[in-house]
């Protein structure tokens, strides 16, 4: 299939993605889930958390490949930090 670019970059991304997914429902059946108000007051698990992690990290690569000339290695330390966060108050 010439038209995806199946790059070690891109293959990596998505083999992080499943294995992510794959540790969370592991987890979510040994140790169930109990969910907690965070600084949004809406009661999250930590699927959301996963899920508001990962859509928040698309948007900060986004803005950052559209603002910065800055290598991307960048966007991928402040969604780090941002993930931290995020499993850490929300």
């Amino acid at each position: 299939m010439d038209w995806m670019a199946w790059t070690w970059p891109t293959a990596a991304f998505f083999g992080i993605i499943a294995i992510t997914l794959v540790t969370f429902t592991v987890l979510a059946i040994k140790y169930p889930e109990v969910p907690r108000n965070g600084i949004l007051r809406i009661e999250t698990t930590r699927g959301d958390r996963l899920f508001i992690t990962l859509l928040g990290s698309a948007f900060i690569n986004l803005a950052w490949l559209g603002l910065l000339s800055a290598p991307q290695w960048g966007a991928l330390i402040v969604c780090f930090f941002y993930a931290l966060a995020v499993f850490r108050w929300v």
